[in-house]
């Protein structure tokens, strides 16, 4: 595992951070296997600091499903089943439809997609200021997309991890409710967990992974919500056509 670089001036809260998401990407890299022990001992070691900030990334990540913690023998990494998969899948897929009903019902506003240019003097409006910041967090969030389309294509599949996690945590933000944002990456985080020892197998993982980021920023955006579920729609299809390589694997 690749050590944490920082000064004195680390908290112990952002380190205990770092170790988090470090070991988080040594799962999703598969480097550390479904099964495999975590010791607060050998991590610190590794890391070269204190087992507190250790212990508590280890209590973090367990929290989130990623480890389990033995009370005798420490953490593992936690082992999914290709049926954890399939109802990981159709919980994102609950939450993401009632998510676009919402759009559909008008109770959450979307950006203009060419909004009218301001050409009054003075403060503008908070509505205006409103739709300036949604429409500047929609093309940060195309950004990722594409990088993780371009990935996808590629086959790259650490790359895509990546990029995907920050697209759907960010596209998630949009919609004003971080309980909802954080539940849903907590999801992508365990179900990429479920799929990347699968995919690691693959010699060749081009056409074998989803693309479809950039096209739903571009339906959001034009306020096509009948597109945008389409496509999620398609999004979760795939994941269920994976789901189902997984059993059989």
């Amino acid at each position: 595992m690749a050590g944490i670089s920082g000064t004195g001036a680390v908290t112990r809260s952002t380190l205990r951070q770092q170790i988090a998401d470090a070991l988080r990407d040594e799962v999703l890299a598969g480097r550390l296997q479904p099964g495999q022990e975590c010791t607060v001992k050998e991590i610190a070691e590794q890391y070269g600091v204190s087992a507190t900030p250790v212990r508590e990334a280890l209590v973090d990540l367990s929290a989130q499903g990623l480890l389990e913690a033995d009370q005798h023998r420490g953490f593992k990494v936690r082992e999914y089943s290709a049926d954890d998969y399939v109802r990981m899948i159709e919980a994102r897929r609950l939450v993401s439809d009632g998510m676009f009903q919402a759009l559909l019902d008008g109770r959450v506003p979307l950006p203009e997609a060419n909004p009218p240019q301001q050409h009054r003097r003075g403060p503008q409006a908070p509505d205006d200021l409103r739709e300036a910041r949604v429409a500047a967090a929609l093309a940060g969030v195309r950004r990722r997309g594409e990088e993780a389309r371009r990935a996808a294509l590629a086959g790259d599949l650490t790359v895509l991890i990546g990029y995907d996690l920050r697209f759907w945590r960010e596209l998630g933000t949009l919609y004003g409710n971080p309980y909802l944002a954080d539940f849903l990456h907590r999801l992508r985080v365990q179900s990429w967990m479920c799929a990347v020892p699968y995919l690691r197998r693959q010699d060749d993982l081009r056409g074998l992974l989803w693309t479809g980021h950039t096209a739903l920023v571009d339906a959001l955006a034009g306020r096509d919500i009948v597109a945008a579920r389409s496509i999620v729609a398609a999004y979760h299809a795939h994941a269920r056509c994976l789901a189902d390589r997984l059993a059989g694997a």
